[in-house]
């Protein structure tokens, strides 16, 4: 009989030695060949995307869905940024290795920008991780492939030129591997790209223009803080601050439940949710953030994919208004992997969220946390907590020239690497792809026919909003 005791006991870790991991890599390719990560199998009986869709939005605001799908209607690009759970299940037929590490799950090229370490250095990374779990290093991969593929013809690149693009971003990501495959587990760990080298590298290797660009992204990036948000979002108003209503952008709590929650009572009941989310914290960030009171919360939407999921934003005072903190509070679910990976190990989706986060990125933000809230409705939900912005900024993607698109796809492929080496075999990886650019090569292949797969799609989205099937609401 197994005891509670015995099934809570850790399991063993094994340390395979670096020959070991070197020839479980090359083995993986007698069974998945390199060449055959070119390769789409899609059935016949596909799912109708526009269904897994709104299957996906299932439980979400239903009066925030119709701008989800406006911003998706965008284009084919904003398309395939809201559509991670389509593509899921397009990878789930796609060849594996059978290699797993920490996937973002959606690591398409405009989830990775700028922002602030704790050391107030500005770093570039990956920055989005509602869908991670873990997976197949090549889903990410694939992903950040068929993403530049769909940007560049966004931008009106040439074949050969979009081409480029993809495979400067995979050889960017299988010479990394590579090399961090021969470093130690603390290089690998402390490993990160610091912008203001990136940009002062490029200077050589880029146009003054796109150069001047980059600094003025860079000055951007600084400016967006927590002050910033604060002097944007909030007003003064009957002797104290609150957020500004803009609905449906931007919508205080008193005005999503009006009569319903006086302020008395909300104060208490977010005091009380502060709590939580504080035990999630290390002891030295409890401590920072009891310096804070709660003065005002408001429902705020963000994003592509993410629009229609409950997200919050939160405002703390320090010792007086010079001394802002503005909180995200941003509603976690069942990543778009479980249903073709399994259920995640941690039973709280913000948890996982924040593990994954925490796993991949070089420095994460210091406010990261999570909790499980009872809502209006009676509906328990999980959520994860962060700053608003803490330096936060992202690429230009449709201002990008060729050149710069190369640069930023190196960027990124790099980056995609070196969190898949902190969670995974890179050894075994390593291995598995080798020198040449066989595998480079299938997935430029892979990537082009997944941007006409996913121009199909975006196309069947446009037809049911024209059809009255989805309703979508542009601009905003």
């Amino acid at each position: 009989m197994t005891t509670d005791t015995q099934a809570a006991r850790p399991a063993r870790v094994e340390h395979p030695s670096r020959e070991d991991r070197a020839a479980r890599g090359r083995a993986a390719r007698g069974a998945v060949p390199r060449s055959a990560h070119a390769e789409l199998p899609l059935p016949a009986d596909r799912p109708d995307p526009v269904a897994l869709l709104q299957r996906q939005a299932e439980g979400r605001v239903p009066e925030l869905l119709p701008i989800r799908y406006g911003r998706m209607v965008a284009s084919e690009f904003a398309f395939y940024r809201g559509a991670a759970a389509v593509m899921a299940d397009d990878l789930s037929r796609t060849p594996s290795s059978g290699i797993r590490v920490q996937c973002c799950g959606d690591a398409h090229l405009s989830n990775f920008g700028v922002f602030a370490s704790p050391e107030r250095h500005l770093v570039f990374d990956l920055n989005d991780f509602d869908e991670t779990l873990p997976g197949p290093w090549e889903w990410d991969v694939k992903r950040l492939a068929a993403s530049f593929e769909i940007g560049a013809r966004e931008n009106g690149f040439a074949g050969a030129d979009r081409r480029a693009v993809v495979m400067r971003a995979v050889r960017a990501y299988r010479e990394a591997i590579r090399q961090m495959s021969g470093q130690t587990n603390l290089d690998v760990w402390y490993a990160s790209l610091d912008v203001e080298r990136l940009v002062a590298d490029a200077t050589a290797r880029l146009p003054a223009k796109a150069i001047a660009r980059a600094e003025k992204n860079i000055t951007k990036a600084r400016s967006r803080d927590s002050m910033q948000a604060f002097a944007k979002l909030t007003v003064r108003e009957d002797g104290r601050r609150r957020f500004v209503s803009d609905p449906p952008l931007v919508v205080p709590v008193s005005e999503l439940f009006p009569g319903r929650l006086e302020r008395d009572e909300l104060q208490e009941w977010i005091r009380l949710r502060l709590r939580e989310y504080r035990q999630t914290l290390q002891a030295d960030r409890r401590r920072l953030l009891e310096q804070y009171h709660f003065v005002d919360l408001a429902r705020k939407v963000v994003g592509v994919g993410s629009v229609g999921t409950r997200c919050f934003i939160a405002l703390m005072l320090g010792a007086d208004e010079s001394d802002p903190l503005m909180l995200q509070i941003k509603e976690a679910t069942t990543s778009v992997l479980e249903p073709y990976l399994g259920r995640s190990v941690q039973r709280n989706a913000g948890h996982r969220v924040v593990a994954g986060q925490r796993l991949m990125q070089a420095a994460s933000d210091i406010f990261l946390g999570w909790q499980r809230v009872e809502g209006a409705d009676g509906v328990m939900r999980d959520y994860y907590w962060r700053q608003l912005r803490d330096w936060k900024g992202s690429a230009e993607i449709l201002a990008m020239e060729v050149k710069a698109m190369e640069i930023y796809a190196q960027m990124c492929g790099w980056t995609l690497a070196r969190a898949h080496a902190r969670s995974g075999d890179r050894v075994a990886i390593g291995a598995y792809l080798g020198a040449a650019e066989t595998f480079d090569r299938a997935i430029a292949d892979f990537a082009a026919a997944y941007a006409d797969q996913n121009a199909r799609d975006h196309r069947a989205l446009v037809d049911a909003v024209a059809a009255g099937t989805v309703e979508a609401q542009t601009g905003l």
